[in-house]
Order: C-alpha cells, then structure tokens, then sequence
C-alpha cells in the first residue's frame, strides 16, 4: 500500500513534523510504501482566484500527482488557535483547485477522492491539537477522503519524543501504530 504522509507545519523544530517522521518509520515497518512529503518544499504561493487565472503553479500539479498516486494519507496537524495552520489550508486549496483547460485536473476532487485519511496532531498543550482535527475532518469529507474514525492527539508533545526523535510512550507509539493499521487496512479494501 501505498501511504503518504505529510505534516500541516514547516517550522523546523516542529513536533507534527517529528510524529510524521515516527509514523513513516512505523508505517514501513508494517509494509507500506511511505512518501513522507514536506509542505515547505513545496513553492506554493497563497492561494488567489487571480494568481490561479495566471497559471497554476508548477508545484500544485506536483502535488496534486503525489496525492493521487497514493491511496492511503497520514496528516499530522498542528493546532493554531483551535484549527489547523494556513499553511495545511492553503496546500489543500490549492491542491482541490481545478486547472483551467487540462482535462487532467479540471475536476478539482480528483487528488482527494476516495483517499483513506488517518488524522494526527501534536502540541504542547494538554489536548494535543485534538481540536484541530475535528475542522480538518470536515474539510477532507467535503472533499470526499475518507476519514479514518481511529485519531491521535499528542498532548505535552515537548516532552514526548527522545533525542532522536523517537516517542518516549509505549501507550502513545500504540496509539500512533494503530491509526497507521486502520488507515493501511481501509485503503486496501476501498481502493479500486
């Protein structure tokens, strides 16, 4: 199966990009052919009906490939203000856009359809950026991903990880791996 992974955060000291980064070493240990993908690479301006009208820009539709050729999403999301960062909004917008005379990608639903979403958050708060997947969970539905209804909130994310970036928890890196398992075996039963 094949398993993208990405984080809604760019910061360099990000904890959603360490979970990310746990997720995919768990996620090909238990098989899966895991592209975890930086949003920060990415040379994706904010999104604007005028900008897009111009053209859109080379690494949209590079997005938009990497997302439909993977049948299975993990997203680990930060949680700004109770919801997810611009950055993860605007990745999304850009990515549901439909381009404008490419048979290809004018349907604009075609990178998310069907697709099999595990949610993830981290934070240093209490909750773990739980609020924040609940307004992601909205949003993918109306782009027609399947939400896996298993989800992780890591709370106190700054004390969570080790040195080397490895989860401290047995409890937490069981929880991780179990949204992994029910992602990998939904997509594997919902993909054409």
């Amino acid at each position: 199966m094949k398993l993208l992974v990405f984080a809604g955060s760019s910061r360099q000291g990000s904890y959603n990009r360490r979970l990310a980064s746990v997720v995919t070493s768990l996620a090909r240990v238990a098989g899966a052919a895991v592209t975890q993908l930086e949003l920060g690479s990415l040379d994706i301006p904010l999104y604007n009906a005028d900008l897009e009208a111009v053209g859109t820009p080379p690494d949209v539709i590079r997005l938009k490939q990497v997302m439909l050729a993977h049948p299975a999403w993990i997203i680990c999301s930060p949680e700004y203000n109770g919801s997810y960062t611009a950055l993860l909004k605007n990745t999304l917008d850009w990515a549901s856009s439909p381009v404008k005379n490419d048979p290809d990608w004018a349907d604009g639903t075609l990178p998310f359809r069907n697709k099999v979403v595990g949610l993830m958050a981290a934070s240093p708060g209490a909750l773990g950026g739980l609020r924040s997947l609940g307004h992601l969970t909205t949003l993918l539905i109306n782009l027609q991903c399947w939400v896996a209804p298993r989800q992780f909130a890591l709370g106190h994310a700054g004390q969570a990880f080790d040195e080397r970036g490895h989860l401290n928890s047995d409890k937490q890196l069981s929880s991780v791996q179990a949204v992994i398992d029910q992602v990998l075996w939904a997509a594997a039963r919902l993909s054409p």
